[in-house]
Formats: structure tokens, C-alpha cells, sequence
């Protein structure tokens, strides 16, 4: 530990205040002789000096038990071994344990840690933050560079073979035919077939105005001609009624919502689906393709590719200056942020995880925090310690020694008066 420039002020003010109170229990001391010599020298005075001299007296002895009273708090006085003197480094084990204990009981008890814990907006800490473009730039980058890193360290520790297999091995314990019906139902019922049917609309309408399917459909049309209309060329005139019709009705599909089309396009599915879903056929099917897939060298080595190919790119961005990865995840956790400050209680779910998870923590940690504190304690320097502790509380304390020749004055006026009063 070290004395800081302010730690070194206080202590300059601490020698002035010390000079200044010694000064002032000499000149008390001064004073209570002066007034006992003159009062002999000036019996017409005798009596005003005598007030002087119990003032002076009794302030002396105030001052020299306040002296004492700071002293044995740091050192021992004058040097002398004396017991009970130079507490708080005497004390230096017991004052460990006690304060370690002391914050064990009264800062990290469970109801303490929960109470300040559920004063805190969690959420909207992390809404500020991730919401300043900045910070989560600084983040995005951070995580980018580290990213490679990672990665090398996977490929490095055979982990990613290790998880292949094992993930390979469960996909083959696992029946996937449930899953894959379900993710086809649900496909259904969110009418996100529709999606697929306007793709399938604009890849026809694009079929029909290709010059090579044309000229295909027309020389098959012309073959199947007799001769005489295929010298008035009617393959011609049948093709533009197909394209016309045909382009008539997708359009129609396309831009109707509720076209019969449709309806029947969601009914064969949703008919489709349903015999999915009694079809042990399809399981089986599904289960073969599953463990061709699995058992494939290709795909091994294509998933190898994947990875090395990923690693690869992920590595050359994170040299860059702005890497596109950092721009992706930065505009990914910004607009995490607007989605937190708008969704309550989401930001209410946050809160509530966040003091469970503080709150099991610090009561799982608080005596190892509590044995901590304790240790560094005793570790410390105490010598040092108590020129610290003088430097921030020794001012004021020494301010008692003013207080105790003031009181200590007051005292011996009084007890002066009473002492005359009697023998009057």
C-alpha cells in the first residue's frame, strides 16, 4: 500500500493540527504555573489567579488524558510498552476475523443482498448500454477478434471431433420422422405455404415467358398437329392462348389472397401432412435418410470444409478494420436493446433471473468472501495501515485534545467555585 498525494496532504495537516494542540497543553501547562507563582506575589490577585490556575490545571490534565487517549489507539506512548496501548495493531488477528464476520453478517446476508439487489433496474442498465451504437460496437469487435481464437483452440483440443461423434450418435438414437412433421405442420398452420406457392407462381410465370420452353412446347405442339394446320401454323396461335391463359390465371393466384387455388394448395397439404403423420412409411423413409446422410464420408468431409471455411473467413474479417461481423452483431444487439426498452416484461423476467442469480451467488460465496477479507487483513502491513488511518481520521481525533483541555478547564472552574464556596 502506498500513501496517494492526498493521503500524503492530510498527513501535513495532521503535524500542524499535533504541533498546534501541543502547543496549546504547554501553554496551558505554562499557565497554571505562571498562576500559582504569581498568586504568592499578588495576594490582592490571589483570588482571580486562582480560578486561572485550576482553569489551567484542569485543562492540562484534559489534554494530557486525551493525548493519551489518541496515542494508544495507533502506537504507545513516548515509546513505552505500557498494556493495553497500540490497539488496533495489537489487535491486528482479531480485528480480521471480526470484520470478516462483521460483513459476513450484516452486508451479505440473504435478506440484506436481495433487498439492494431488487432496487437495481438490471434491464435497463443493459437497454443503455447496449443501446450506445459505441459500446456495442467495442463489444461486437471484442467478440469478433476472440471468435478466432476459439475456434483454433476447438480444433486445437479435439473437441470438435469429440462433439461430432457425439452428436452424430444421438442423431441416430433419435427419431427425427415427430420432428420433421411438426416443423412441416407448423409450416402449414402459420401459412407460410403461401410463401412457397407465390415462388412456385413466379418460377411458372417464368417458365411460360422463356423463349427456350416455348420454342419447345411449340415444336411438340407442331408434332402432334395434323399437316394441314401446321401449315396455317396453329401451333403458333394454340402457344399464345396456353401463355396467355396460363399467365392470366397465375396472375389472378398472385394476386388474390383468397383464390380457390390456394384453398385447394392448403388443403393438399394440410391432407399431405396429416398422412405424414400416420405414415410409418415416411419414418422409415425418413430414418434411411437420416443414416445415409450420417454414414456419408462426404458429408464428413463436406462438414470439415464448412468449418475450416468458416474459421477462415471469420479469421480474415476480425484483421479488418470494420469487420462485417462486428457490423452484423453491433445492428443485432442495438436492436436487442429497442426490443428490451419496449418489451416489460421481458425487462421484468430479467430483473427477477438477475436477483435469483446474484442473490444464490452471494450466499453460496459470502463466506468465502467473509474468509477472504479476513485473510487480506492479516496480510496487511499494519504499520502502514495506521499512518493511512491517521491520515483520513487523525485530524479529528486530535480535535479532542482541544475538547478535553476545554471541558477539563470548565471542570476544574467549577469544581474551583465549590471548593471556595465550602470553606466560605
Amino acid at each position: 500500500m502506498e500513501l496517494g498525494p492526498d493521503e500524503q496532504a492530510k498527513l501535513a495537516q495532521l503535524k500542524r493540527v499535533k504541533r498546534l494542540a501541543t502547543g496549546v497543553l504547554i501553554a496551558c501547562f505554562v499557565l497554571f504555573v505562571a498562576a500559582r507563582a504569581s498568586s504568592a506575589a499578588f495576594p490582592q490577585w490571589a483570588p482571580t489567579l486562582g480560578f486561572i490556575a485550576a482553569f489551567a490545571e484542569a485543562a492540562t490534565i484534559g489534554g494530557l488524558a486525551d493525548w493519551y487517549a489518541v496515542v494508544v489507539l495507533f502506537k504507545h506512548p513516548a515509546g513505552l510498552k505500557i498494556p493495553h496501548t497500540a490497539i488496533i495493531p495489537a489487535n491486528q488477528q482479531r480485528i480480521a476475523d471480526n470484520l470478516g464476520q462483521f460483513l459476513e453478517r450484516n452486508f451479505l446476508s440473504q435478506g440484506v443482498v436481495r433487498e439492494k439487489l431488487q432496487q437495481m433496474d438490471f434491464a435497463a442498465h443493459i437497454v443503455t448500454w447496449l443501446g450506445d451504437r459505441e459500446k456495442s460496437q467495442e463489444l461486437s469487435n471484442f467478440v469478433v477478434r476472440l471468435v478466432p481464437d476459439i475456434l483454433a483452440a476447438i480444433e486445437e483440443s479435439g473437441f470438435k471431433t469429440f462433439g461430432a461423434k457425439h452428436i452424430g450418435k444421438q442423431l441416430l438414437k433419435t427419431d427425427i420422422a415427430p420432428v420433421a412433421t411438426k416443423l412441416i405442420d407448423s409450416f402449414v398452420k402459420d401459412g407460410r405455404y403461401q410463401i412457397l406457392l407465390d415462388e412456385i407462381i413466379d418460377a411458372l410465370d417464368d417458365v411460360m415467358h422463356d423463349e427456350a420452353t416455348l420454342k419447345s412446347i411449340q415444336k411438340r405442339v407442331a408434332e402432334e398437329l395434323p399437316t394441314l394446320l401446321y401449315v396455317f401454323q396453329a401451333d403458333s396461335l394454340i402457344i399464345k392462348r396456353i401463355v396467355s391463359a396460363s399467365g392470366g390465371l397465375l396472375k389472378d393466384v398472385k394476386e388474390d389472397p383468397n383464390h380457390p387455388l390456394r384453398e385447394e394448395f392448403q388443403e393438399l397439404f394440410e391432407n399431405y401432412v396429416e398422412r405424414m403423420k400416420s405414415s410409418r412409411r415416411f419414418g422409415r423413409r425418413v430414418e434411411r435418410l437420416k443414416a445415409d446422410l450420417l454414414g456419408n464420408p462426404e458429408i464428413a468431409s463436406l462438414a470439415d470444409g464448412v468449418w475450416s471455411d468458416l474459421g477462415a473467413y471469420i479469421a480474415k474479417d476480425a484483421q479488418r478494420q470494420n469487420p462485417a461481423l462486428a457490423q452484423q452483431l453491433t445492428g443485432m444487439l442495438v436492436g436487442l436493446a429497442r426490443q428490451l426498452e419496449k418489451d416489460e416484461k421481458l425487462r421484468t423476467t430479467i430483473n427477477e433471473g438477475m436477483v435469483s442469480a446474484l442473490d444464490s451467488l452471494v450466499a453460496d460465496q459470502k463466506s468465502n468472501v467473509s474468509a477472504f477479507v479476513s485473510d487480506q487483513v492479516r496480510s496487511w502491513d499494519f504499520r502502514h495501515l495506521v499512518t493511512i488511518i491517521e491520515a483520513n481520521v487523525g485530524r479529528d481525533l486530535q480535535y479532542i485534545r482541544f475538547n478535553g483541555m476545554i471541558i477539563g478547564g470548565i471542570a476544574g472552574l467549577i469544581l474551583h467555585a465549590l471548593d471556595i464556596s465550602i470553606l466560605l
